[in-house]
C-alpha cells in the first residue's frame, strides 16, 4: 500500500517514512503544501498523512481542495494544534482521523491500520490463495500450514501480488511499488526478487502460484491446469504399465479436483481399468484396490 506524507520538518518526515517502510508500506514525502497537492493529484495513494502548518499552502487547504475534487483518499491530520476547534475543523474538511503531536509511532501505526480497514477499498487482513495464507498486519506467511520466513522486500512483493491476484503486474509497476523507483531501470532487481520469492513460496509446494507472463510481467493465481498435472502423470503411468496396482492410481484419477466432481476418464482408459481389474482380483474375491469383487467383464460393459 502507498502512503503520502506531507510534512515540512525533515527529521520528522524521515522518521515516519522509515517506520512505515519497515512495516511494509511504500512511502512518498512532500515538504510543502503545493508539492503535496501535486503528488496527491498525480498518483494513487491509499492514505495521506498531512501536517496542518505547511509552507506555501496549509494542510487545511490541501485536503479541502482534494475533497472538492471528489477525491476519497483517506486522510490523517498530524499537527501540534490540539484545540477542539482545530480537530473539529479537520474532521469537517473530510479527514478520517486527527493525531496531535508529539505522538508515539505505535499509536500512529495503529491509526493508519484502522483507517485503512475502514476505507472503501479495504481488503481483509488475511489473504488466501489456494493453500497460501498471508497475514498482512503481522507480516506472516504460511503455505499448507508451513510457516515461510520472508525478508521485508519479499513480503512486500508477495502482498502486492496477492492484493491484485489474477492481475498481471509489470516490472515497472513492481519496481515503483516495492522500491519506490519511478523511472525506467536496466537492473534486474525485480527478476532477482521474484526468483527468491519463488524459491520459498512455490518451489517446495504444488501447485505453482507465481507465474510469468512473457513480455508483460508476473501474476499470482491458482491455475486449474497446474492442479491437474498430477492426474495426467497418473494416466501416463497406466498406459506404460498395465500390471501396476490400480488402487492408488485409480484413487488419484478419480480424485475430487475441488469443483465437487471426479475427473472423468476417456473410454479407452475406462476399458483399460476394467481389463486390469480382471487380472488384479485375488483368490479371496477382493480387488487389489480394496473393493469387493464384482461379476463384471469387458464384454458386458460394451
Amino acid at each position: 500500500m502507498r502512503i503520502l506524507i506531507i510534512e515540512d520538518e525533515p527529521k520528522g518526515a524521515r522518521y515516519l517514512q522509515r517506520g512505515l517502510s519497515e512495516n511494509g508500506y511504500v512511502v512518498d514525502v512532500a515538504h510543502d503544501g503545493e508539492e503535496g497537492l501535486e503528488f496527491a493529484r498525480g498518483r494513487e495513494y491509499d492514505l495521506l498523512l498531512v501536517d496542518v502548518m505547511l509552507p506555501r499552502r496549509d494542510g487545511w487547504s490541501v485536503v479541502g481542495d482534494l475533497r472538492r475534487a471528489k477525491a476519497t483518499t483517506p486522510v490523517i491530520f498530524l499537527t501540534a494544534r490540539d484545540q477542539v476547534s482545530d480537530r473539529v475543523k479537520g474532521l469537517e474538511l473530510g479527514a478520517d482521523d486527527y493525531l496531535v503531536k508529539p505522538f508515539a509511532f505505535v499509536e500512529l501505526l495503529a491509526r493508519v491500520r484502522s483507517v485503512l480497514r475502514r476505507s472503501p477499498a479495504r481488503q481483509p487482513d488475511i489473504l488466501k490463495i489456494a493453500d497460501l495464507e498471508i497475514d498482512l498486519p503481522r507480516q506472516r506467511v504460511s503455505r499448507s500450514g508451513v510457516t515461510i520466513r520472508l525478508t521485508l522486500k519479499e513480503f512486500m512483493l508477495l502482498s502486492l501480488l496477492a492484493r491484485r491476484s489474477g492481475d498481471v503486474l509489470s516490472r515497472t509497476l513492481i519496481a515503483e511499488l516495492v522500491w519506490n523507483i519511478n523511472f525506467d531501470t536496466d537492473t534486474n532487481v525485480v527478476e532477482v526478487l521474484v526468483r527468491r520469492l519463488r524459491s520459498k513460496v512455490d518451489d517446495p509446494f504444488a501447485p505453482k502460484l507465481i507465474h510469468t507472463e512473457r513480455g508483460r510481467g508476473f501474476v499470482l493465481e491458482e491455475r486449474l491446469a497446474d492442479s491437474r498435472s498430477s492426474i495426467g502423470t497418473a494416466i501416463a503411468l497406466i498406459r506404460v504399465d498395465n500390471r501396476a496396482p490400480i488402487g492408488p492410481l485409480r484413487s488419484l484419477l478419480l480424485h475430487d479436483t475441488g469443483a465437487g466432481r471426479g475427473v472423468p476418464l476417456p473410454d479407452s482408459e475406462r476399458w483399460n481399468l476394467q481389463r486390469r481389474r480382471q487380472f488384479s482380483k485375488g483368490a479371496d474375491g477382493v480387488d487389489q484396490d480394496g473393493g469387493a469383487a464384482r461379476p463384471e467383464s469387458v464384454q458386458a460393459s460394451k
